[in-house]
């Protein structure tokens, strides 16, 4: 089996069925079928063949959703790609992945002068709404692509700053779309409603692939701002299942909203505070399930149950067919209340990093993955994290890592020592704040610097003060203490 396929099962049994909702236009299955095969008959013109990678660059729209499975029905690997990023974050993928295919809209296109600056021989495949609407009858051959076949790769920041490609197979995202199904009680009547980006793999597989492969709807929300535009759509199309971040869940409990017509609300991509979780529920009297992933793990891991105890604080039990164990550096599985790595095994773990068997050999032991993150399981097997192993900041669910920003900054002339921490933000969830030091006593203008790292990385990875200090503080090896940092006191 693979992605395609499970698909088009979907399509065969719900072909008239409305399949995506997007504002007041609505799409069934078999326009999602025809449009899919449309992409996949014109990725055959620019010559991709199987096992290529071709990156998906769109913001959430209707076309996404060909998009993604015309590139696996050509058998080809399908490389989404933040929308927020700059030029220059973009054609780090393109070279890194080695994608000569970019399948783009209009707007994103804008960038194309700089990525084939970077990329010469790469080809622009723009999709416009029309393609749901006037899709080729032309039908390609059906994807023979194996269980164990690449389908996804799945670009998550490192701690060196430089990306990453996570190899998920057609079996790893299979494998987690059932874990899913079940814990979730997802059925055909389901209709999730989709606010968060299409490219981050919580949405991929929760968001799309779910709903999609289980013969369910997605309600592709169209505007986020207020939050009532996202209520009136959830009220109009009658959505069921609210996948967000914790960040949304604090906008509704702060709103004048009395009610949300929904069966669950799914919180993912960070971590949920007890007190949202606990004003939640006693206002809206609706299940608000944590859960925790990686993108390793195509991704969701653990969640809290739907009809069990829902523990504040708590990333929940494993999913089926995943296990989960807490681990000391040693590989040693620890006892209930011990602190040590969270470690996961199971069918959706990935294959590896793509083209960085170094990198893969550092998360991978004895078949476990090692998340990063540190915590411990209670006396009743629930999982806690307690602190992150890595130095990466959640804002609004995506990764950030400081080492990226980091090396921008020490670009900027002026700047001889910098270091990003990450401080806690309402909002946002987290937000940067770089502390630099002069060379000489230079003057350095936070405006300046914030612009000159705006130019080169996306505007959420920018940070939000930029505080000066005579020195940074470091140990006796020489290595700044960003303990020491985020104990001083922030100033906005």
């Amino acid at each position: 089996m693979n992605l395609p396929r499970a698909f088009k099962a979907s399509v065969e049994k719900h072909k008239e069925k409305i399949a995506l909702f997007w504002g007041d236009q609505e799409y069934s299955y078999e326009q999602l079928w025809r449009a899919s095969a449309g992409v996949a008959v014109e990725l055959t013109t620019f010559e991709v063949k199987a096992g290529d990678r071709v990156g998906l660059w769109l913001k959430n729209c209707p076309q996404f959703v060909p998009a993604l499975f015309g590139i696996l029905q050509a058998g080809a690997v399908a490389v989404p790609i933040n929308n927020f990023l700059k030029a220059p974050e973009v054609g780090f993928i393109l070279h890194d992945a080695g994608i000569d295919v970019l399948i783009t809209d209009n707007e994103l296109a804008a960038s194309a002068p700089e990525l084939t600056a970077q990329r010469p021989n790469l080809k622009l495949l723009k999709l416009e709404p029309e393609c749901l609407r006037s899709p080729s009858n032309e039908i390609p051959a059906e994807s023979d692509r194996a269980t164990e076949d690449l389908a996804v790769l799945i670009y998550t920041s490192g701690t060196t700053g430089r990306p990453k490609g996570a190899m998920l197979s057609h079996g790893n995202l299979l494998h987690n779309v059932e874990s899913c199904r079940v814990v979730l009680q997802t059925v055909q009547t389901d209709r999730f409603a989709v606010l968060l980006p299409l490219f981050h793999s919580y949405m991929l597989t929760v968001g799309l692939l779910l709903p999609l492969l289980v013969g369910g709807s997605i309600v592709l929300v169209k505007s986020l701002h207020p939050v009532r535009n996202v209520l009136q759509e959830i009220f109009q199309r009658e959505a069921s299942v609210l996948p967000a971040i914790p960040q949304f869940y604090r906008s509704l409990v702060n709103a004048a909203i009395p009610h949300i017509p929904v069966r669950m609300c799914i919180s993912g991509a960070a971590p949920l505070p007890a007190q949202i979780l606990k004003e939640f529920e006693e206002k809206f009297h609706i299940p608000l399930i944590e859960g925790y992933g990686l993108s390793e793990a195509s991704p969701v891991v653990t969640k809290n149950p739907l009809d069990g105890t829902r523990k504040p604080g708590s990333i929940g039990l494993p999913i089926p067919n995943v296990e989960v164990s807490i681990q000391d550096e040693h590989g040693r599985e620890l006892s209930s209340e011990e602190i040590g790595e969270l470690c996961v095994r199971g069918g959706n773990v990935m294959k590896g990093y793509w083209n960085q068997p170094s990198e893969t050999a550092k998360v991978m032991r004895n078949g476990w993955l090692l998340t990063g993150d540190i915590g411990y399981r209670d006396a009743e097997g629930y999982y806690f994290i307690t602190d992150r192993k890595k130095d990466m900041l959640l804002v609004n669910g995506i990764n950030v890592y400081p080492r990226e920003i980091e090396e921008i900054l020490y670009q900027f002339s002026g700047i001889k020592e910098a270091a990003v921490i990450g401080q806690p933000d309402s909002r946002r969830g987290e937000q940067p704040v770089a502390y630099v030091a002069a060379n000489n006593g230079e003057p350095l203008e936070e405006r300046a610097i914030q612009h000159f790292v705006r130019q080169r990385l996306a505007d959420y990875k920018v940070p939000r003060r930029v505080i000066t200090l005579p020195s940074l503080p470091r140990n006796a090896t020489g290595k700044i203490l960003k303990t020491a940092l985020r104990a001083m006191p922030l100033h906005d």
